[in-house]
């Protein structure tokens, strides 16, 4: 299951969800805002991080930039903590599969997240009898 971490207002947020859809793909939308993280799980989104809190915090948010927080000096607990009580310092949406985990909406890389079965049913090239009437379409 593909579960999204979103809030109100995120273009990018709003370009997954609609990528999900058109594709018939569901997934688990989590309002950072209304939905309370936990512990568990923020150490989750941290530990599935290539790059540690680079790739998944903004160190340009307002909290950060106003309080003056060097987050690279927090303990693991500090941080998760940090977090939680500022879910608004999270890059978004955050995109969660078993097998995938994305910051951001990018075009080619969510892809990842499409079922293997989609492609072999959504494929089509000019071989295809039908290619003149759905070929574009299935092939965009």
């Amino acid at each position: 299951m593909i579960v999204i971490y979103t809030s109100p207002g995120c273009a990018s947020c709003r370009k997954v969800k609609a990528w999900l859809k058109e594709r018939e793909i569901p997934y688990i939308e989590k309002n950072i805002f209304t939905t309370l993280l936990n512990k568990t799980e923020v150490k989750y989104l941290l530990s599935r991080s290539e790059n540690g809190t680079d790739d998944i915090i903004s160190k340009r948010s307002k909290i950060i930039q106003k309080e003056n927080i060097d987050i690279d000096s927090m303990s693991l607990d500090e941080l998760v903590d940090f977090v939680i009580a500022n879910p608004s310092i999270l890059r978004r949406p955050i995109i969660l599969s078993e097998n995938n985990f994305q910051i951001g909406y990018d075009a080619e890389e969510i892809d990842a997240f499409k079922p293997r079965d989609l492609d072999k049913i959504a494929s089509c090239d000019k071989s295809c009898p039908h290619y003149d009437t759905c070929g574009d379409v299935r092939c965009s």
